[in-house]
């Protein structure tokens, strides 16, 4: 070790320390200039399409905006998906040699049928990557100071002076601007069935449960009689007795004092919706309260029953149900625009505005019913994201 220190430190007898210098500084230009150059190679739209599998995407952009347009401006590969400055391209190179493992090593993506399965999870490492750099490929062409909104729609200059206010990722609202989008329910749906596979039975005793989907309620505990309503999705009940494969639960709520009173709400004065009640089970409620909602002045009845259900699509923790419609939520709603927080509106202002995009999705009715009890259960008057 003390020899090679010496020779590091004392100069070449039989070289000048500039002959030294001058074949280190060579050198290091040399290094320099290949790594540029194969940076230029690496990072042409002909090398990034080279791989049979990207085909298909190459299909894709080549009928985008970015492809082709009327002032004639090209945005290639590496603008989208490669930082300009020298340590993000690095980074991003790093990071692409995991798309080449899987496609020569592992086969994971070697086939476009392949690579449309996985294309969901690929996508989604794309979106987390610009979000994480707040979309620095994208506004290296497109700058919210350099926009000028009297030549937008109305829409889109009223769209793009928030989206400048609050220096928002561009990929918040432009998911698809060049290739398809996945199949987004693909996620959500998984996750659905892994909950389907916990909540097959519930946990031995436990006293507090939440419904994974609409269940049956039952006067007796038989499964097979009269269906005196129903629990809807992501439902609280406390469970008093089990039967064989059945559970005695109660279940609390609020009812409008007038009327016929058949549909349970978890809050007083607001549209969240937990059971309908009709039959025996609406024989044997009990008023535990009244009140007067001081907003509309509505009398509501805080009130108990006590019915049978099975015992599936039960969970002991609220939480996975939340996680499974906040992913759900994403798929959906952020797919095409930034989706509001869920504390923007109102639990009963959720109803109408989940409404009006119900054409622009496609969800079951227990899929819809599970996501607007999230999105109601986070809202401005319900304590927010932070309360649940």
């Amino acid at each position: 070790m003390k020899k090679l220190w010496k020779k590091l430190l004392k100069p070449s007898s039989k070289y000048s320390i500039l002959a030294l210098v001058l074949v280190g500084a060579a050198v290091a230009v040399g290094g320099v200039v290949a790594m540029h150059k194969t940076f230029e190679v690496f990072s042409t739209t002909e090398f990034c399409t080279s791989c049979h599998t990207m085909q298909q995407n190459y299909a894709e952009y080549s009928q985008s905006i970015h492809f082709k347009n009327a002032a004639g401006v090209r945005a290639e590969c590496v603008d989208c998906h490669q930082p300009k400055d020298f340590p993000g391209k690095v980074m991003r190179k790093m990071e692409a040699a995991k798309d080449l493992y899987h496609h020569f090593v592992t086969g994971k993506i070697d086939t476009p049928e392949k690579f449309e399965e996985h294309r969901l999870e690929l996508a989604q490492k794309v979106w987390d990557r610009m979000k994480s750099q707040n979309s620095k490929t994208c506004k290296s062409c497109h700058s919210y100071e350099a926009m000028d909104h009297e030549k937008q729609s109305a829409k889109a200059a009223f769209e793009m002076n928030k989206a400048a206010a609050a220096d928002m990722n561009c990929i918040e609202c432009h998911k698809g601007i060049a290739h398809e989008l996945p199949n987004m329910a693909g996620g959500y749906r998984k996750t659905f069935q892994q909950l389907e596979a916990e909540a097959a039975v519930p946990p031995a005793n436990a006293k507090t449960l939440y419904s994974l989907n609409e269940k049956n309620l039952y006067f007796t505990d038989d499964a097979n009689g009269k269906v005196d309503g129903k629990l809807l999705p992501a439902s609280k009940v406390t469970v008093l007795e089990e039967k064989g494969d059945m559970l005695k639960v109660s279940i609390d709520g609020w009812l409008e004092a007038n009327g016929k009173g058949r549909v349970i709400t978890e809050y007083m004065g607001k549209r969240v919706f937990k059971a309908t009640i009709r039959g025996d089970v609406k024989e044997h409620e009990k008023l535990l309260e009244s009140k007067v909602d001081p907003a509309t002045d509505i009398k509501w009845n805080h009130i108990e029953v006590q019915a049978w259900i099975t015992k599936d699509h039960m969970l002991e923790n609220i939480q996975p149900i939340w996680n499974y419609a906040e992913e759900m939520y994403a798929s959906t709603c952020n797919a095409c625009h930034a989706a509001p927080d869920p504390a923007h509106f109102t639990a009963n202002g959720w109803i109408s505005g989940l409404k009006a995009m119900s054409a622009y999705y496609r969800l079951s009715k227990t899929e819809e019913r599970t996501l607007l009890k999230y999105l109601q259960n986070h809202g401005k008057d319900t304590g927010g994201a932070g309360k649940h």
